[in-house]
């Protein structure tokens, strides 16, 4: 799979990544000056990239970086898959883990979030965001039928997402249900969580 954004990104792409940012920073900025790590970061780490200002350091996972995100000041990134590079972060190293439209990616989620966890410091906060079963059949809609965009992400996706799909698997990976919180956004297409450590 390629890095997200390795290719030009189409209007869908644009307005997604848009209506996810305020909900993030919202959560990133509870913190000062957070170390943080952006799982499947994208070509341009974008999300990433944005939150400089607002972070004391990041560290971005993807296949593929391009040069001018790897110039960033106050970034570093690590090119390879999120299964490959989690096992090489020291634990307990971040404040805040994102692992933003990737789960949907992978055949083995619960082993990446066990890693994101083992990641986070206590008081540290996972951040996951999943198209849902109803976005499904939008993005599909969109992508297969009236061609809006390129459907080779889609085309890879192992599964979607309700509540019932994704609190267990963070509750397995070792967040205790009273520290998740999950929502519904961006129309209902997509479930974003907050799983805190204590």
């Amino acid at each position: 799979m390629r890095a997200y954004g390795a290719s030009k990104l189409t209007v869908v792409d644009r307005f997604g990544v848009y209506l996810s940012g305020r909900p993030i920073r919202n959560a990133v900025s509870r913190y000062d000056s957070p170390d943080v790590l952006d799982v499947g970061c994208g070509y341009e780490a974008t999300l990433l990239r944005a939150l400089v200002p607002i972070i004391g350091s990041g560290v971005g996972i993807d296949s593929a970086i391009s040069d001018g995100a790897k110039t960033t000041p106050k970034l570093r990134f690590l090119e390879g898959t999120a299964e490959e590079k989690l096992t090489t972060l020291q634990a307990a190293s971040f404040d805040v883990v994102m692992i933003i439209s990737v789960l949907e990616h992978l055949w083995e989620p619960l082993a990446t979030l066990q890693a994101c966890r083992r990641a986070l410091r206590p008081g540290g906060t996972l951040i996951v965001n999943v198209p849902d079963w109803l976005g499904k059949e939008v993005l599909e809609l969109a992508l297969f039928r009236l061609k809006l965009g390129a459907a080779e992400a889609i085309d890879d996706h192992k599964t979607y997402y309700g509540k019932r799909d994704l609190w267990p698997l963070l509750v397995k990976s070792g967040f205790k249900p009273s520290r998740i919180q999950m929502k519904y956004h961006k129309f209902g297409l997509n479930l974003f969580a907050l799983a805190k450590m204590p």
